[in-house]
């Protein structure tokens, strides 16, 4: 794949003046768009110069080997990742983050097996945590599920350019999703560590605090809590937990899933004296549904002591196999202005490794 020719391919190697600048920039866009190489929406051209100070911010060579799915024969190196973050318009001391990002997802089992591909179309979530989340302007308070920062929604983007460029997961091809998830490419958030009463993630992912980390998993689907209506921390839990606990998630006899606690709620939980392994066991004991419930939702071959008629039958089914932060991970994100939360939906489970983001290269701007 040669990216990097791009605006010469599309514009010439000649001197564009300013009344020709729209008309070239337009060309380079539908080239792209002819190529594939776009995910629906317009690419930046991937020149060499643009792509060398990606590659300036590294030491990593440009021909590593990041990742590979070798049952489709498919293979990233640091250079195609740049490349890809070029054209999702990120700046380049972006970069480093989309390395950590792309090396924590390569820990993830589900990567590097067909996750890409699944039929459930899983996003992935990318959660920043370290001093890095507000030098380089990566939302973590208001609306940090949503648009409107340039470095949460470029270097998601990055990743899903690279799935589609690299990899070749394309949809109608490759990727096999049903229908898909909301925001497949957009889901990077920061840790709101500032009011958060815990440790943030990257230290369940064995990383110091205070050091610049990523930590990502895949997700089926997303869908939040809205609870301001008790100061009861175990009312509030409750409501987790009916949610969690939906028939409608369950697809395998234990599933995972994560907590992205708004600060409100999280700092109600820690007042009464919870840490994040005191709300995982809460959690844990009381998120799943009694056998007969699950019968009825048609979900019966989950447990082995469900009738395959969907008759009635005793026994709570739990829905997490353990409380590992691998299976609940909790995260504290968001603004304190309402107790609005939200769940996640684990694909799989998390691998509970974060990876650290490299300091930039001597030189390079900190």
């Amino acid at each position: 794949m040669t990216l990097h020719d791009v605006a010469s391919a599309a514009a010439g190697e000649r001197t564009i003046e300013p009344m020709d600048g729209l008309e070239a920039a337009q060309k380079s866009y539908e080239y792209m768009y002819d190529k594939g190489w776009t995910d629906g929406l317009p690419v930046i051209p991937a020149t060499r110069e643009r792509v060398d100070e990606f590659l300036a911010t590294t030491t990593r060579p440009a021909d590593e080997v990041i990742g590979r799915l070798d049952h489709l024969k498919r293979e990233v190196t640091v250079e195609l990742a740049a490349i890809n973050a070029v054209m999702a318009g990120c700046k380049p001391e972006y970069f480093p983050v989309v390395l950590a990002a792309w090396d924590a997802l390569m820990a993830e089992r589900s990567t590097v097996g067909g996750g890409w591909q699944s039929t459930s179309g899983p996003a992935p979530l990318i959660v920043i945590n370290g001093p890095i989340r507000n030098r380089l302007g990566f939302n973590s308070t208001g609306g940090v599920f949503g648009p409107g920062f340039r470095a949460n929604a470029t270097v998601a983007r990055t990743i899903g350019l690279i799935v589609r460029n690299a990899l070749g997961v394309v949809p109608h091809v490759l990727e096999q999703a049903t229908q898909g998830v909301p925001g497949r490419w957009s889901m990077c958030i920061a840790e709101n560590e500032e009011e958060s009463p815990w440790e943030p993630l990257s230290v369940d992912g064995g990383v110091a605090a205070g050091v610049d980390a990523v930590s990502t998993t895949l997700l089926r689907t997303s869908e939040f809590v809205d609870n301001r209506h008790t100061d009861n921390p175990e009312l509030l839990l409750g409501d987790f937990a009916d949610t969690i606990s939906r028939a409608g998630s369950w697809i395998f006899r234990h599933a995972a899933a994560g907590v992205v606690f708004c600060p409100e709620h999280a700092q109600m939980l820690a007042k009464a004296g919870m840490s994040k392994d005191d709300v995982r066991g809460w959690l844990l004991e009381r998120c799943g549904k009694p056998l007969a419930e699950l019968a009825k939702a048609g979900k019966s071959g989950l447990h082995n002591n469900v009738r395959r008629d969907g008759g009635d039958t005793e026994g709570f089914a739990r829905y997490f196999a353990d409380d590992s932060p691998k299976n609940l991970p909790i995260i504290v994100a968001g603004a304190r202005n309402a107790g609005i939360s939200m769940v996640v939906r684990i694909f799989s489970s998390w691998s509970g490794i974060s990876a650290r983001i490299d300091p930039p290269r001597e030189g390079q701007a900190k």
